[in-house]
């Protein structure tokens, strides 16, 4: 029997390496003699970076530089250089991420992805030209104008005068300079690895979907998609592009819509690059199931996700899937994908309880090893 686990991270608990090893002995402690392959998987937010790493065949060069936090407080981030020393993988959540920012201080009108751009800049300075930025786990809304300010683009508004790149100044936005950016963007590619496909505003769109979880109360919300509205008015007057609709626009705060009208960058479903580089659809041939999950599987889930993209790749291949997560709300899930969704959770336990690493791996290792005894059962 063949079985692939392709996991994303249980975020705040455990990695996506470790969740799929747990998954793996469970199997095998039932099961002895079944073949495991453990695929760890990101979908752009923390943890692309080290799967880029991982998937690399001749290994990558680590980088530490100086940069900014959203908050414009001085950090250190790091990035990685594949082995072609062409090519940088970049996640937006290594210098903008949320955690980055203390709970009280959460604010996305406050806050910025120049640190983003910073890193950016400093792997174009070493000569790379090929890019893969990761979108996912923003502590920002600004709509890339921070990423973008640092590469040499300045926001104008009414007056002539240059705007802070932060979410607070996108309604003000009413033109945008490029005289300063480095003359080597115009050899470098981009592509955005996203974790939703949510257009830039609307109903759907960065503010209202994901800035109340940056701090934003409801008027910020509104604000802020209005905002993002006039940024992208500014940027179709500025190169003709329209972002506002475009898939995958409203990654990270609008970064998705910033980045693919001015660095003309492609934007991807992350976990879809992840599993091309990992040769997922080679993997998975041949194999009885396929087991999947993340912390937390609900609707959004299927909206660019691990679970999503994988659950798709496997019905492709008409492999079964099986989807396990710390909890499952199946409100708006398309359940036919699945075989099985089950929630690891063994009893009522305080969420601060449930995400220790200890706790939510044997969860995993109890709950699929009773995925495995059923199996066994009907062999």
């Amino acid at each position: 029997m063949k079985i692939v686990a392709a996991f994303d991270s249980f975020k705040g608990s455990a990695g996506a390496d470790e969740v799929g090893e747990a998954v793996a002995c469970a199997f095998r402690a039932v099961l002895p003699g079944c073949e495991v392959v453990n695929v760890p998987v990101a979908d752009g937010g923390e943890g692309t970076v080290e799967a880029v790493a991982r998937m690399a065949r001749g290994g990558v060069r680590r980088v530490e530089c100086a940069t900014f936090d959203p908050l414009m407080r001085p950090i250190k981030a790091g990035y990685v250089i594949l082995d072609d020393g062409n090519t940088a993988a970049i996640e937006l959540a290594a210098a903008s991420g949320l955690p980055l920012v203390e709970p009280q201080l959460r604010n996305p009108l406050k806050t910025t992805t120049f640190g983003t751009g910073v890193l950016i800049k400093d792997a174009v300075d070493r000569g790379c030209r090929r890019f893969i930025i990761g979108l996912g786990g923003s502590a920002t809304n600004d709509g890339g104008m921070g990423l973008l300010a640092a590469l040499g683009y300045r926001f104008i508004n009414c007056n002539g005068c240059e705007l802070a790149p932060i979410g607070e100044s996108l309604p003000q936005v009413a033109a945008i300079d490029a005289g300063e950016i480095d003359p080597c963007l115009a050899q470098c590619r981009f592509t955005a690895a996203c974790d939703v496909d949510n257009p830039l505003t609307g109903a759907m769109g960065a503010a209202r979907i994901f800035a109340p979880q940056k701090g934003a109360d409801g008027q910020s919300v509104e604000y802020l998609d209005r905002g993002l509205a006039t940024y992208a008015d500014a940027i179709k007057r500025y190169c003709g592009k329209e972002i506002t609709a475009l898939q995958g626009a409203g990654a990270a705060g609008g970064v998705g819509g910033g980045v693919a009208a001015l660095l003309d960058a492609e934007l991807k479903p992350g976990s879809e690059i992840i599993l091309d580089l990992a040769g997922f659809d080679d993997i998975i041939t041949g194999a009885d199931y396929v087991i999947t999950g993340e912390g937390r599987i609900d609707a959004q889930s299927l909206m660019g996700k691990v679970v999503g993209a994988v659950s798709r790749r496997a019905a492709r291949a008409g492999v079964p899937v099986i989807g396990i997560a710390g909890c499952v709300d199946c409100r708006g899930v398309d359940d036919s994908r699945f075989a099985a969704l089950l929630s690891i959770q063994q009893s009522p336990v305080s969420l601060e309880y449930a995400m220790k690493k200890d706790v939510t791996l044997r969860n995993v290792r109890f709950t699929v090893e009773q995925v495995a005894k059923l199996i066994k059962s009907r062999l």
